[in-house]
């Protein structure tokens, strides 16, 4: 894979610092020293300033998230949606285990942060959102979830996941986390039993 270029470093910066500190408190310069990017090519790449930037992070935080579908599915010796959902915790139980609970999703922090204050920064994250939807969705047809259901699994998937962040962040625990992917699980399966043998 190519090495990121400035403005391509600038929006993943723009994405981690976000996650952490939410957008209020990430700066400019700070995206800058973090991308160790020339600051001024941030007038240069992003001459919408700080809201173009957060935007684009924002969308760059959805499309990571939607392509991490297919990988996770990829780990499973079987897919399921059980297997799947398992996955998307694991992803954040991981990282907290090993890295403390210093960061949070960069859409769930933009939606927090700006949805009143700014609407092209909340057509963003309702545009991350959908498209992580997408491939959840995609998957669980794939793996038999009546297509009439599969949009309604995957926005509780992805609610459940954005809502155990939160908590796991708020108790230092990844207790949150570790019960929604327990209690959801079979929920999530027995979708695909109830859709088995219709045309």
């Amino acid at each position: 894979m190519a090495e990121r270029g400035p403005r391509e470093r600038m929006v993943f910066s723009a994405a981690q610092l976000i996650r952490r500190d939410g957008v209020a408190a990430t700066g400019m310069r700070e995206v800058a020293a973090h991308a160790e990017a020339p600051r001024g090519s941030l007038q240069h790449y992003f001459p919408g300033g700080k809201e173009q930037l957060v935007n684009e992070a924002v969308g760059w935080a959805g499309r990571y998230a939607g392509n991490r579908v297919a990988r996770f599915l990829a780990a499973l010796p079987e897919p399921t949606p059980s297997g799947l959902f398992a996955e998307m915790v694991r992803q954040w139980t991981d990282e907290y285990t090993r890295a403390g609970f210093a960061g949070g999703c960069p859409v769930a922090a933009a939606t927090v942060d700006c949805a009143e204050s700014t609407e092209s920064t909340r057509e963003a994250a309702a545009a991350a959102f959908a498209g992580w939807t997408r491939p959840v969705a995609r998957a669980l047809a794939d793996m038999g979830v009546p297509e009439e259901r599969t949009g309604a699994l995957a926005t509780l998937m992805i609610s459940a996941l954005e809502g155990a962040i939160l908590m796991a962040r708020a108790e230092q625990d990844v207790r949150a986390l570790t019960t929604v992917a327990r209690e959801l699980g079979p929920l999530l399966d027995a979708a695909v039993r109830a859709g088995e043998g219709r045309p």
